[in-house]
């Protein structure tokens, strides 16, 4: 069972901008939602490609943060998630070991998120060593072994910047062999074999199960006056 905590003093010094938790899936303001673009990879460079990532996400959405503990310094005013952390901001989710969340001047500016860093868009799933989650520009940047999926279709990288006022995914490769982006993709089937609904099976029973006494919060990007947690 999760359980929500209210911090108090750790919050209100570490991440101001908080309110209570709301669901997941926080309603988009579909009137600035942007039109998706072409999901195909476009070429920017010797070095770099461009992907769709976010499709119509609303970066203006709250932010929902999970995780095992929570460590907030009053004297840097650094918030850090520790433990199977989880941030959900509407259809978007990024998953690593530690969050550090900044503030500055009352408002939450960045998330550090450290070890395993995994982030899930309805358009594809990043993973890399390190993702920085810059609040004010609204990006995401991932560092180290980077990955890049969609279905079949993988690209290897060393940087990743997502921009989520344009939806686009931008991945470069320093230091790889030739300064290269790699990408493998898989052409669809020429016919269609009628045997592939059949490989849903044996899904895991209890793959649902929470674990109890997680630390839950919401960041709002815009940083205003923090509601009293429950």
């Amino acid at each position: 069972m999760k359980i929500a905590i209210g911090l108090s003093v750790l919050l209100a010094c570490a991440v101001p901008a908080v309110a209570q938790t709301s669901a997941p899936g926080a309603a988009s303001d579909s009137a600035s939602a942007k039109p998706a673009k072409p999901p195909k990879a476009a070429k920017t460079g010797n070095n770099g490609s461009t992907v769709n990532m976010f499709g119509s996400h609303n970066s203006n959405a709250p932010i929902n943060v999970s995780s095992d503990s929570f460590v907030g310094d009053l004297a840097s005013k650094i918030g850090t998630y520790i433990g199977n952390v989880l941030v959900i901001q509407g259809d978007m989710r990024m998953r690593a070991d530690t969050m550090k969340v900044n503030v500055n001047q009352g408002k939450p500016t960045r998330i550090e998120a450290n070890g395993k860093v995994v982030v899930t868009a309805p358009n594809g799933t990043a993973t890399g060593d390190v993702g920085v989650y810059e609040l004010g520009p609204r990006t995401i940047t991932m560092t180290g072994h980077v990955v890049l999926t969609k279905e079949k279709d993988v690209m290897r990288g060393t940087k990743l910047v997502m921009d989520m006022n344009t939806n686009l995914a931008h991945i470069y490769a320093q230091g790889m062999p030739g300064n290269r982006v790699q990408g493998l993709f898989i052409p669809p089937p020429q016919q269609n074999s009628g045997t592939a609904a059949g490989k849903g099976k044996g899904k895991k029973a209890g793959s649902s199960e929470e674990k109890p006494a997680r630390v839950q919060q919401t960041i709002d990007p815009d940083g205003t006056a923090p509601s009293p947690a429950q």
